[in-house]
């Protein structure tokens, strides 16, 4: 039995005291051998993430080097990578109540950043998860003049949460994903991670999951929607895609890199009920999958728990329901 804990918001310092009750690992690296830890982190973040979020053109957050070790660190387990840094984060520290969530992001030359290029149709995209993987929130933030991006937004219960800022500064070639950590005070209780199962049911749709994750390399994801037992063959396009995934690893909420297949409008892709993604999974372990779709002008979203092995084999579980 789970005993709540008492939170305040006082940075990555508390985070990681709490990895004992949340049952998540090592929050403050990646679990890969030889993983480095983030030695840039400071109070308003710290590790998370490995990977990428899924678009219209294939491309996803990328991680850097590890430092000395040579292994490649996941994407959004940094709240800095490759002289970009993830800065002045304010969140609200109540929880039920909604208000700013704010951040900036700092280029090599220490200035902010204010060009970013469009990718998915945004020019900067923002996850917010608990550290138990409940209460996913995709968001679009806005950027004043100075660089600072702002989005309303809120937690329904207290705990500890992982923020990813996944984007492309204009004159790079690649994405990146930075992550920080989050605190919302308050009495907490960590939700346990759902059980792997081969279907999602969300709002009356029904989201089956074959094929699975492959351990250190390309697994194949195919996602098949159908209401009241019909298949939803009329998905409308969200960020320029039939369906919008977001992977994460269990544990350190690594953030995996996704690749969708096809596009609204390349002549190819029919708009369901199937849609499919390329994900690459650095581990063996469970992660957590998050399908955003759009129909009848909502967008949803459909929760697995899948495990990546040596042949591939996952699966998934709806979480409709389970989130902060």
């Amino acid at each position: 039995m789970n005993v709540p804990v008492k939170l305040g918001l006082y940075g990555v310092g508390l985070v990681a005291a709490f990895a004992g009750a949340l049952g998540a690992g090592t929050l403050t690296g990646p679990v890969l051998p030889g993983g480095p830890a983030n030695a840039s982190d400071d109070g308003a973040g710290g590790h998370g993430g490995a990977g990428g979020h899924a678009g219209t053109d294939g491309e996803g957050g990328t991680g850097g080097e590890g430092a000395g070790s040579g292994a490649v660190t996941p994407a959004g387990l940094q709240i800095s990578d490759r002289g970009y840094t993830l800065e002045q984060v304010a969140a609200p520290e109540k929880a039920g109540k909604e208000g700013e969530l704010s951040f900036r992001i700092t280029g090599p030359d220490g200035e902010p950043v204010t060009g970013f290029r469009v990718e998915h149709e945004k020019r900067m995209h923002l996850i917010v998860v608990g550290r138990d993987t409940a209460g996913y929130r995709h968001l679009h933030p806005e950027m004043d003049e100075d660089g600072t991006w702002t989005v309303e937004t809120g937690f329904d219960t207290p705990g500890p949460y992982r923020m990813f800022a996944d984007f492309a500064p204009e004159g790079t070639e690649e994405g990146l994903v930075l992550g920080a950590d989050l605190a919302v005070p308050g009495d907490y209780e960590p939700e346990p991670l759902p059980e792997i199962e081969r279907a999602a049911e969300v709002d009356g749709y029904t989201v089956r999951l074959e094929g699975g994750l492959a351990a250190g390399g390309s697994g194949e994801l195919d996602f098949t929607v159908t209401k009241d037992g019909e298949p939803v063959d009329d998905l409308e396009p969200y960020l320029g895609a039939y369906g919008h995934l977001v992977a994460l690893r269990a544990g350190d909420l690594a953030y995996l890199h996704v690749h969708p297949h096809g596009e609204p409008g390349d002549g190819e892709t029919e708009p369901g009920p199937g849609v499919r993604f390329t994900a690459e999974a650095p581990s063996p372990g469970e992660y957590r999958l998050f399908l955003d779709f759009k129909h009848d002008g909502k967008v949803r979203t459909a929760e697995f728990t899948a495990a990546a092995g040596e042949g591939g084999e996952g699966g998934g579980h709806g979480a409709d329901g389970h989130g902060h």
